[in-house]
């Protein structure tokens, strides 16, 4: 099978598209044909070497992909050959081939169409768990989403939307903050030094009973600094690079609770929750509620190119690479 391959770690550039055995559908798992695979700023770091999780090379990375069922492993009766489906894996998505173990694997509506499944998997996972799970969302609190330009932004500020939260976006400039009214934040804001002032002002000096903080850097301390008394921060990411450290003093003061998201532990330590989930936001989506910004597409073969975009963080919205073409095509 052909498939995008990390010979050495470096930047983006340095994958290459090359041949690897086809793989085999083994006890409890399902073999997809890959239609479309998500590209994310976690694979960026797979492919630098810098991730936590990191397979022997030469492998291929990317964690979302949607396609069809081509064959199932001894013991798997809930998926069958021809089944349209998605899945969230660890790595190796960026292929045509990929094996998965069953519990990973969700049947898709045939009303969402492979591209739109691959692209709102791993980012809509994250902020759902973020929102439910981590901070215990309830219907009518303020919720803050920093990062609201890429895809678990994009997603945040929709699902807090759809379960009954006014939204705040923070977005980076007028591109992303026009994509965050889109997918229907009540009110952005500016990234920058006046982010705190202008977040209290529109909730009257209150601040935000749940922020998701995806950047880091003086972003994470403005939205520390914004935070609701009892109000709770999601950590989810560092697309800054700039990992920030708390002040406990604010914490302390506004009874705050800073929680971590690691989504990928819920994948492999309840992926009956993980299923749930995507289930419930497949729900969303059918019912007209969610809504997934495909920014670009590209070629299994440009996948170095894909990954650059979302790198340099050049891209408003969400990126994905078609990896069969004839497959990638809508139901």
């Amino acid at each position: 099978m052909k498939a995008a391959l990390v010979q050495e770690f470096g930047p983006p550039e340095t994958l290459v598209t090359g041949e690897l055995a086809d793989p085999v559908a083994g006890p409890g798992e399902v073999l997809v044909e890959v239609a479309a695979a998500g590209v994310n700023f976690p694979d960026v770091l797979v492919v630098a070497g810098s991730y936590q999780i990191l397979p022997e090379r030469p492998f291929s990375p990317g964690k979302e992909i949607a396609g069809t069922v081509r064959a199932v492993g001894e013991g798997v009766d809930r998926l069958t050959v021809g089944d349209r489906v998605l899945a969230q894996i660890e790595h190796g998505g960026y292929a045509e081939l990929v094996a998965v173990p069953e519990p990973q694997v969700v049947t898709l509506p045939d009303e969402v169409p492979f591209v739109d499944a691959a692209a709102f998997g791993l980012g809509a996972i994250t902020a759902h768990f973020a929102l439910v799970r981590r901070a215990g969302l309830r219907p009518g609190e303020t919720v803050l989403v920093t990062g609201a330009g890429g895809g678990v932004g994009s997603a945040g500020v929709q699902i807090a939307r759809a379960l009954g939260a006014t939204v705040i976006a923070v977005a980076q400039d007028e591109e992303r903050a026009a994509l965050a009214r889109q997918q229907g934040a009540d009110s952005v804001v500016m990234a920058g030094t006046s982010m705190r002032d202008d977040v209290l002002a529109l909730t009257e000096g209150r601040g935000a009973d749940v922020v998701l903080e995806l950047v880091g850097g003086d972003v994470f301390a403005q939205s520390l600094r914004c935070t609701a008394w009892e109000g709770r921060l999601v950590v989810i990411g560092f697309a800054s690079g700039d990992l920030p450290t708390i002040k406990a003093g604010h914490v302390l003061v506004k009874n705050l609770a800073v929680l971590g998201l690691q989504v990928s532990d819920y994948r492999d330590r309840e992926p009956e929750s993980v299923r749930a989930a995507i289930e419930h936001l497949l729900q969303l989506y059918v019912d007209g509620r969610l809504t997934v910004p495909v920014a670009r597409t590209y070629p299994l073969e440009q996948a170095g190119a894909a990954l650059e975009a979302v790198a340099s963080g050049s891209v408003a919205g969400k990126v994905v690479l078609t990896c069969t073409p004839a497959a990638a095509a809508p139901s």
